[in-house]
């Protein structure tokens, strides 16, 4: 249901913080879920009113039991109902009625076969009443003393929070934590998400200040949209880990069988999730592992690690674990391995690990860690202890936590492993308590350094903004749908080998010169003209029932004369006619033969993903592209960097670099191509599938010496950007010049780049001014903060800046940010103090009205102190509502109603 969807966090708070419960279905009966349930939430100490609904009891835990949710003392905050399954929606609506807004269906079998999932739906809808579940083992919310709950034993307070679509993952978790000392702020199964999804809690949970970390078990994504942009909102402000089941085929059928909804593509996930700043693991234990280091760790922009051991082959070990998950070994400056050598007996490994000795005393080790922190190319650091018979472990662990303290390692992460068991477990303790990971085998302490390189890897692609546009030229996006047109007319889904080069090479992808021959004495004719400066031509078939031409022998390759290339489209012809009668051959397409000995066969697609929609695809191409199943996905946009990773995720990404006898290829023209690709995803919404294989690349460029591409004749005419993407595009449709007071500016959605230019922006506003935006004194702005406010979603949160034409000074900034619900927007403005009232704040906040107005926000309000008479009178001219909060006479909020520009033209 889109309206369900629509929801988001509304009366989610209720959920959250609940004041008052009440139990549907409370029983006496030993066993019964309604028993477990109120059992649950007395015994667990909930201190709020706890009402028994059951109207076959006057008595339940010592409690009065009331028939139903009318004869309540008054509307619970939250109900849990463990009813049979067809009484679920008359008890919703009943709740509703009474002025309850939220429940927690933990009853199994309400289904959208049997009606009572709408059912259900449709009660709670004139309410806004919000349902987790049904099918749910129910929360937990420890702090509150919460278990609401069939679960067989409660869990303790902390600071991490846990989402699953699975209830029995959730026991085994809770069960762990209890004998690993971890607490929790939430625990939530999510059962099967009617209404409440992954993407709601990820809302509420990003702002909750008693969650440190997010944990989440899942089986699918619903509105993967909203999903994405809950989780990087998220993500931006504390660690988000993520298993997603059904890796394998087999697996994925299982969860679609579980869950009753579709399991993705794993590479989508996989790339849905980096892109989205989320850490992915394999284990159940690694998301309790991972969550640790995380909020131990900050991300970084490289992970290049120095290694300092007591124990040769416990350093050895520890390299090939990083290795094995692609984490990379600093390589030290000269002055580090002097200092070194200063420093550690002669015998000292000379390089990385730096083997200091089986004797190694506490200073030695603190004397190595030091000149490893200090190396430019060391960005964090790993530490083993061995135990032997020479120097204490726990010695050595109380030095190490010393430097930890001391600041004397510049802020680098440390990871620490103290082998052993007796000996070591003391070390572990005292390293663990200053605040550094510590592990028990050097394969540990890799995987943690791992979750922190992919961790960083996920955070940097959050941080993120391709534009609509990734390419330096500009595309014929004309061009391109007029072929889309004829071939929709023409009533194909499918274009020809020369229309599809023809919409790539609109956007600047290279191709060979094709022509169209209709018949074989055609395919003569234009081998011969084509011949005069090629010296070979290739003959291809074209069908509109044939999409891989090679699979029928339909392309004939190294043809040296005219009418060898007549004589090829003979046989092809034959060929068609023999083993498919009823194939259409609509003609055939000669072009030069391209052969070059050192070029590298590529393959780079789109690909429409079951729940992430389009993603670009690249890897291996030729023949084998399948046997050689080298591919790796990510989600457009893209832009250069991105494009970046996308390669570099594959074998054939290291391979490009050149090797032996072989030289690069020419990685600029790969991602130019990646990037035209991306456009193309971005204009056009039609497109389904599209294969450039192969991209032959070498040292002078790279050209597409076939291409696919499938579409839906039904979207041709759909608007840029495509709605399917479940990441919003820089949107550049709203970049304008201005003038004000006789100074041209250009006004335009911020980039992150524009990061830069907030230093000398403020430097230029008064004191005044920003306590006037900032509604309270501020004089310090963290780099992280300004990172936030330049790499934004766009899909909930917008800000607009002025610049001077021409130049790179920012005179003014007007920001947007929406509820999850997209109902409600607040705005802020600032203007640097020497350009106010020339006429730049109108602009920007005509700029926020049209946009918030198309976006189809209903409410921007802003709140402004009392005394800001030029904002009070800007709202004022432009049809604000002013009213002074009631709390805070000193406060006034400016609200401003938008009727949706499609209806007030209808309405004029």
């Amino acid at each position: 249901m889109e309206e369900e969807v629509a929801l988001t966090i509304r009366n989610l708070e209720f959920v959250l913080h609940p004041r008052s419960i009440a139990i549907f279905g409370a029983s006496t009966r030993p066993g019964s879920v309604g028993a477990v349930v109120i059992e649950n939430i007395v015994e667990g100490g909930f201190e709020g009113p706890i009402w028994p609904v059951n109207p076959k009891h006057r008595e339940i835990a010592g409690r009065p039991c009331y028939r139903t949710a009318k004869e309540l003392p008054e509307a619970p905050d939250l109900s849990v109902i463990v009813t049979p399954a067809e009484t679920v929606p008359g008890i919703v609506r009943d709740l509703g009625n009474i002025g309850s807004k939220a429940a927690v269906v933990i009853t199994a079998g309400l289904t959208v076969e049997n009606g009572l999932k709408q059912a259900m739906l449709e009660a709670a809808k004139p309410n806004l009443f919000r349902i987790v579940g049904p099918n749910t083992l129910g929360l937990l919310t420890p702090k509150l003393k919460l278990n609401a709950s069939f679960s067989h034993c409660n869990a303790s307070a902390g600071g991490i929070a846990l989402l699953s679509q699975s209830g029995a993952i959730v026991t085994a978790l809770v069960d762990w934590s209890l004998d690993n000392n971890v607490g929790f702020s939430h625990i939530v199964s999510l059962g099967d998400m009617a209404d409440v999804d992954v993407g709601d809690y990820l809302d509420l949970l990003a702002s909750d200040p008693s969650t440190h970390a997010i944990l989440m078990y899942l089986e699918t994504i619903p509105h993967p949209r909203k999903f994405m942009s809950a989780a990087r909102a998220a993500a931006r402000l504390k660690p988000v880990v993520a298993i997603k089941s059904g890796r394998h085929d087999q697996a994925a059928k299982a969860a679609m069988t579980h869950t009753g909804a579709l399991a993705g593509g794993d590479r989508a996930v996989t790339a849905a999730f980096t892109r989205a700043g989320i850490l992915r693991v394999g284990g159940l234990i690694e998301l309790f592992d991972a969550a640790e280091i995380l909020a131990l760790l900050g991300p970084l922009q490289q992970t290049r690690l120095g290694i300092v051991t007591n124990g040769g082959g416990a350093g050895v070990l520890a390299v090939d674990d990083l290795l094995d998950r692609r984490c990379e070994l600093a390589a030290f400056a000269p002055a580090t391995v002097e200092r070194l050598n200063a420093c550690l007996p002669s015998t000292w490994s000379k390089g990385n690990p730096v083997d200091i000795i089986g004797d190694a005393s506490p200073r030695r080790y603190a004397e190595a860690i030091e000149a490893v922190a200090a190396d430019p190319g060391t960005d964090a650091l790993m530490v083993l202890n061995c135990p032997t018979g020479l120097a204490s472990s726990t010695d050595a662990a109380l030095a190490v936590s010393s430097i930890a303290r001391s600041g004397k390692i510049d802020g680098k992460p440390l990871i620490t492993c103290w082998l052993g068991e007796s000996t070591a477990r003391q070390g572990r303790h005292l390293l663990q308590n200053a605040g550094v990971p510590s592990f028990e085998t050097p394969a540990e302490a890799a995987q943690a350094a791992s979750y922190l390189s992919e961790w960083s890897r996920a955070q940097a692609a959050l941080m993120r903004v391709p534009p609509e546009s990734g390419s330096a030229y500009m595309a014929d996006r004309s061009h391109a749908i007029a072929i889309f047109r004829a071939a929709a007319a023409d009533g194909r889904q499918m274009l020809t080998e020369a229309e599809a080069k023809e919409v790539i090479a609109a956007y600047g992808i290279a191709t060979p010169k094709t022509v169209v021959a209709k018949s074989p004495a055609d395919v003569e004719k234009a081998a011969a003209a084509m011949l005069l400066s090629a010296d070979k031509v290739v003959v291809k078939l074209v069908s509109r029932d044939i999409s891989h031409k090679s699979d029928v022998g339909g392309v004939a390759l190294d043809l040296g004369s005219a009418e060898a290339a007549r004589d090829a489209a003979e046989a092809i012809c034959l060929r068609i006619q023999h083993s498919s009668p009823d194939t259409s051959v609509d003609g055939f397409t000669v072009q030069p033969m391209i052969s070059k000995r050192s070029a590298y066969e590529l393959l780079v697609g789109i690909h429409q993903d079951p729940i992430f929609g389009p993603v670009i695809m690249f890897g291996s191409g030729g023949v084998a592209v399948e046997l050689l199943d080298d591919t790796a996905v990510s989600l457009p946009p893209l832009d250069d960097v991105l494009a970046g990773d996308l390669i570099d995720n594959t074998r054939a990404g290291r391979l490009l670099a050149g090797y032996r006898d072989r030289e690069p290829a020419n990685r600029a023209a790969i991602l130019g191509t990646l990037d035209s690709v991306s456009r193309l995803v971005v204009d056009f919404r039609c497109i389904k599938s599209m294969d450039i294989n192969p991209l032959l690349s070498d040292r002078e460029g790279a050209v597409a010496l076939d291409a696919r591409i499938q579409f839906d004749p039904s979207l041709v005419e759909d608007p840029a950007p495509n709605a399917d993407l479940v990441i919003r595009p820089y949107p550049s449709k709203w970049e304008r010049d201005i003038e004000v007071k006789g100074q041209r500016y250009i006004i335009r959605p911020i980039k992150p780049t524009d990061v830069a230019l907030y230093p000398a922006f403020l430097a230029k506003v008064t004191q005044e001014d920003m306590r006037l935006r900032f509604l309270s004194p501020r004089k310090h702005f963290p780099d992280q903060m300004l990172k936030r406010m330049t790499q934004l979603d766009y899909d909930r949160e917008i800000a607009f800046v002025v610049i001077a034409r021409g130049g790179d000074e920012l005179a003014g900034i007007g920001r947007l940010s929406c509820d999850p619900d997209h109902v409600v927007a607040e705005y802020a403005l600032l203007v640097r103090t020497d350009l106010q009232a020339q006429g730049i704040g109108w602009e920007l906040l005509n700029q926020l009205i049209d946009y918030a107005r198309e976006d189809g926000i209903s409410k921007i309000e802003g709140m402004m102190l009392a005394e800001n008479r030029k904002m009070l009178s800007m709202c004022r001219a432009l049809g604000f509502m002013i009213q002074h909060e009631v709390d805070d006479p000193g406060l006034c909020r400016a609200s401003l109603r938008l009727k949706p520009r499609a209806n007030a033209e209808a309405n004029d």
